[in-house]
């Protein structure tokens, strides 16, 4: 029976035993995912290349000359290039299209020895919060496969927790990590924007995006990171800032300062038990000597509406790419310009992201530009300007990483706004352009994951997976 592996140093030290072979160990994962494929998880395995690179790896193990991943099986979700390999962000209108060239996080996993085996389901472009937006298919939550396993990166997080590989990456744009991450019981960590290169990611919302690990480890998150992180001459976003050996991480003892916002553990539509659980972590932590305290954060209830404003008016213009003339799918019915561009993207795009580029073409529009998308950047910089005035007292900040646990389908993909809300604990990271994780630290009487989230400063993840790492292994 093919073992359960929890971290890339389980992996790594039955290869160095001979117990196992990377070929083996990519044999066993394409088995996994050959068995559980009515999970929907992958879209596709790269069943030759995997096994290509896994022989490759395993030559060099024997040569002693393997690079840090080795025996990292990992998957990547379908926005993350990949030269010669199919990409779609799970949309028609990229259907059969393959990439030219690898995405800067994929060269520098496969430059220290991991094994990508394929890509990954997700919402279409990203766009979702439970995975019942992509065109092949939703992803269904190996925890009960009658819910959803959160989204955008739902495929991300429900291989890990099922098993089809050790590690994968996703994207996060509002919580698109983290939230899928709480929803399948596995570490989801969204890096500092501008900390991991976006070049080779298809893009949503610039400003927003961020590429990031799902693990069952804060240990292999830590490493993935530190590999993938750093500046790259194809991005001009991606920060120079001095990138921390965060391969090894140390137990810290010392007391830390730590921020609970208010007006989330009082959010009338938190679910009880998750309340609970948080109040009782943050009980925990006082109990262990750190300083935990009430803070207020006045503009969470306009976090969710900034961050639409924001995102879908850059999706407008990210989008508009994909016209049926340069690449992608075109209309059969187009037989002149117009109709070119009108049906390719009608028939091409699903109906949230269709509704997405039009409230994002609405809010950029000249009689609506000042109105609703001005304004959402001030409140943006209000929102940074708040969480800046509390990095500067506290290291932390604590919080739910959802408002509820996984929900069946179909619950509320008939209102937008609720589906919306899924985010409102998530979507500050985001605007605010700092580091966060999800951690799987609870469970609700369903039986279904619950996530705690912790946050931290811009460029300070070491410190903070130091201390997520401290809080997993007391659990």
């Amino acid at each position: 029976m093919f073992k359960s592996y929890r971290s890339l140093q389980e992996v790594q030290a039955d290869l160095s035993t001979g117990a196992i072979s990377c070929l083996e160990l990519t044999q066993g994962y394409l088995k996994n995912i050959e068995e559980k494929k009515h999970l929907n998880a992958f879209l596709e395995t790269f069943d030759t290349t995997a096994i290509e690179q896994a022989k490759k790896v395993d030559a060099k193990i024997a040569a002693n000359e393997a690079g840090r991943l080795a025996g990292m099986v990992i998957g990547i979700k379908d926005n993350i290039c990949y030269k010669d390999h199919h990409v779609s962000a799970s949309s028609k209108i990229l259907k059969g299209f393959k990439s030219l060239y690898n995405a800067t996080v994929v060269e520098r996993l496969l430059a220290e020895d991991a094994i990508i085996i394929g890509r990954l389901n997700c919402d279409e472009f990203a766009m979702g919060s439970s995975n019942e937006k992509s065109a092949y298919g939703a992803v269904l939550n190996p925890h009960n496969e009658k819910c959803v396993p959160g989204g955008s990166s739902g495929g991300s997080a429900a291989a890990v927790a099922a098993d089809l590989c050790l590690a994968t990456l996703g994207s996060d744009t509002g919580g698109s990590i983290r939230q899928p991450a709480a929803f399948c019981g596995v570490v989801g960590l969204k890096p500092t924007y501008g900390r991991i290169s976006r070049w080779g990611l298809i893009a949503y919302g610039s400003s927003l995006d961020q590429i990031g690990p799902m693990t069952h480890s804060v240990q292999d998150a830590a490493l993935l990171l530190e590999i993938m992180a750093g500046a790259d001459g194809y991005d001009s976003t991606a920060s120079k800032t001095e990138v921390p050996a965060m391969g090894e991480l140390s137990v810290s003892t010392a007391p830390k300062r730590i921020a609970y916002i208010k007006e989330a553990i009082e959010n009338e539509h938190i679910d009880a038990e998750i309340k609970e659980l948080t109040l009782s972590y943050i009980q925990k932590l006082k109990d262990e000597g750190h300083t935990v305290e009430e803070v207020s954060l006045p503009l969470l209830d306009k976090l969710v509406p900034t961050y639409y404003v924001i995102s879908n008016a850059e999706a407008s213009s990210n989008l508009s790419r994909y016209d049926g003339v340069h690449y992608g799918y075109r209309s059969e019915n187009a037989h002149d310009v117009t109709s070119t561009y009108v049906d390719s993207r009608s028939e091409g795009f699903g109906q949230e992201v269709k509704r997405r580029i039009m409230l994002g073409t609405f809010v950029l529009s000249a009689g609506y530009y000042d109105a609703y998308y001005t304004k959402a950047q001030k409140v943006r910089r209000l929102i940074q300007d708040q969480t800046k005035a509390i990095f500067s007292e506290y290291d932390f900040m604590l919080t739910p990483t959802t408002p509820n646990p996984a929900f069946e389908f179909g619950a509320k993909s008939g209102d937008p706004v609720a589906m919306y809300l899924e985010d409102i604990f998530t979507v500050h990271a985001n605007l605010a352009g700092v580091p966060s994780i999800s951690l799987p630290l609870g469970k609700h009487s369903s039986n279904l994951p619950l996530g705690i989230q912790l946050t931290a400063n811009k460029f300070e993840e070491k410190a903070l997976l130091e201390f997520a790492n401290n809080l997993m292994e007391k659990a």
